[in-house]
């Protein structure tokens, strides 16, 4: 499941009204529930409360069952997982929309803790599955029943070494809701409620980090030194529920038997370790070809010897800014999609037309973009902080991969459905992909049609570059912890050290640029996500040169075929129709050359 994507940066709103984007739609969460205190919402968690109470019956007798009752006791936790799931979406969702609410964060932690409770009395039914020895469990997956959650089995067994006992699993459980669950809901109530002093204006996080790409270097350094300021002023905070939640992820790495930090999340994204190693050292190796040179055309392009900071995601100096309408970008969007395939632009359509998705940028609502798949039985729910950049319009495509993808594996069930976060990239990156080459195909004059192209090598710096730059830190930050707990300095200097490594001698680091990475949700929210964007991105530009250079017949159909399997399969599986392996190591050089190629036309443009 994707629940979170990096935080987005888009065009301010100079008047700060969003007039001149016309309409931005609000999604409906009815189609989930009608209300916090609906009488919908109540009758689902009676009910899955009692069916959860009869459920329980099973305990201890999972090693006893026949087949056909062991694929009926799939079968209903399944269903209790669409239901719990349904109700968890709806809180999540409806907290999103004002994070800075004390009422919702009440109905949301609330609503979390009551399910925490209800997969604690379900938590005995995998466990006893795990314990299972490989010939009595092949036994009870003969029978149709069972045999179709074959590849949720499979991937469930994978965690079967790192599992604990039922008391310890269930304490874990219990505990995480006093834990990790409210640490990270303060960090996000702390961003929600920050006010950045930019000239006067008190503006949210996400409106400040917006003037960053503000065609104004004025502007964009008054945001930059605000935005550090702000920060700044929740060192300690952030200093603390970093190093709490570091030692958490520890501790229990420890019971579990991980070998490393990232082993746990490698495990989840049904990835092998070797196959992130090779990715990550891939992109360091080219940081030199792609950041750094990169980053030193463009300090050429704005007339400078050396970029400031706060010019990284500045516009080009030769093109004029305008803000680009929520209707504008909906066409643009849905005609890329139209132009690969007519039944992703239909699943696009339902988006624009059904209030799936939640474009304003509103005081309070959380920060960045994400799509939500919810459970099968409803529909993904994307939301956008959009105001106008041509950054937003590949936000929008980015979101939509994610929605369509998810779309297409709801049939898979609630077991299977789900994608690892590696793959789930895979979809939304292809749509950006997509999205970028009719905007670059439509564009006729020169200097726009390098800006475009310039927009997009930024956009995979960022996704590309800056996210394994992210993972480092998180790598160094986590293995730094087992030694004691880190100062604000210590923080800062591992933040510093991989800044600079990653983007090159370019850049000019004023003093309060070390606290930038105290916004960056991810590192607490879902501990090394951050490689997944480098894994889709790199992934991404070796299958859309398979579809450029048609080396692969029915492309389409392959494509489609490999989002609706949903879970169903791994990554050697799935690339195998296309003719690519992940597991060479050669496989993430020619995803880095991509960028490469793009810097070289820009380059003989200049």
């Amino acid at each position: 499941m994707v629940r979170f994507q990096s935080v987005t940066i888009p065009k301010d709103d100079p008047a700060g009204t969003g007039a001149s984007l016309g309409a931005l739609p609000e999604w409906n969460l009815a189609d989930l529930y009608s209300a916090p205190d609906g009488a919908d919402l109540k009758a689902d968690l009676a009910a899955v409360e009692k069916r959860i109470a009869v459920f329980e019956g099973h305990r201890g007798k999972v090693g006893a069952m026949d087949s056909k009752t062991f694929g009926a006791a799939i079968a209903e936790y399944e269903a209790l997982s669409e239901i719990t799931g349904k109700i968890g979406s709806y809180a999540q969702l409806y907290q999103s929309g004002d994070v800075s609410s004390p009422e919702r964060g009440r109905f949301y932690q609330d609503t979390v803790e009551r399910l925490t409770v209800m997969g604690g009395k379900t938590l005995f039914f995998t466990l006893e599955i795990n314990r299972l020895d490989d010939a009595t469990l092949a036994e009870k997956m003969t029978d149709p029943s069972a045999a179709r959650y074959a590849p949720w089995i499979r991937d469930l067994r994978v965690m079967r070494a790192h599992e604990l006992s039922d008391d310890l699993e269930k304490l874990f459980l219990d505990k995480s809701m006093t834990g990790r669950t409210t640490w990270v809901r303060l960090f996000d109530e702390t961003l929600a409620g920050m006010r950045c002093d930019v000239d006067g204006e008190k503006l949210t996080l996400t409106a400040a980090l917006n003037r960053l790409s503000d065609p104004k270097p004025e502007r964009r350094k008054a945001a930059a030194k605000s935005i550090g300021a702000a920060l700044g002023a929740q060192m300690s905070l952030f200093t603390l529920i970093t190093n709490v939640l570091a030692k958490d992820k520890a501790v229990e790495d420890e019971w579990r038997k991980f070998a490393r930090p990232v082993s746990s999340r490698n495990i989840a994204n049904l990835v092998e370790d070797e196959v992130v190693d090779a990715l990550v050292s891939a992109a360091k190796g080219a940081f030199a070809d792609t950041a750094h040179r990169y980053y030193k055309l463009k300090a050429k392009w704005l007339g400078k010897d050396k970029l400031e900071y706060w010019d990284r995601n500045a516009p080009l100096p030769t093109v004029e800014h305008r803000d680009i309408p929520w209707a504008e970008a909906q066409s643009t969007v849905r005609s890329a999609y139209a132009a690969f395939s007519p039944k992703l632009a239909g699943i696009v359509d339902d988006f624009f037309n059904k209030n799936w998705i939640d474009a304003p940028a509103r005081p309070g609502k959380a920060s960045g973009a994400f799509s939500h798949p919810t459970v099968p039985s409803a529909h993904p729910y994307i939301l956008l902080n959009y105001l106008g950049s041509t950054r937003d319009v590949q936000t929008l495509a980015h979101e939509l991969g994610h929605g369509v993808h998810q779309v297409l594996a709801a049939p898979q069930g609630a077991l299977i459905s789900g994608t690892p976060l590696t793959l789930a990239e895979t979809a939304s990156v292809f749509g950006e992909m997509l999205t970028f080459q009719a905007l670059l195909k439509a564009e006729k004059d020169p200097a726009r049609r390098r800006a475009l192209l310039a927009g997009k090598v930024e956009d995979m710096l960022n996704t590309v570059v800056r996210q394994i730059a992210f993972h480092e830190f998180e790598r160094q930050v986590h293995d730094a912890r087992k030694a004691g707990e880190l100062s604000s300095e210590q923080l800062c200097e591992i933040w510093m050290g991989v800044q600079k490594e990653s983007l090159g001698p370019a850049f000019n680091f004023d003093d309060e640029y070390k606290v930038y990475w105290t916004y960056i949700s991810h590192f607490l929210h879902v501990p090394f996500y951050v490689y997944a964007y480098a894994f889709g991105d790199c992934l991404v530009n070796a299958l859309y040169n398979v579809y450029a250079t048609k080396a692969v017949p029915d492309f389409e159909k392959k494509y489609l075929d490999m989002l609706a399997a949903g879970g169903k399969l791994r990554h050697k599986e799935l690339l195998a129709p296309f003719g690519l392996d992940a597991t060479d190591p050669g496989f993430w050089r020619r995803g880095m050359k991509t960028i490469e190629g793009f810097i070289d036309e820009l380059e003989k443009t200049s």
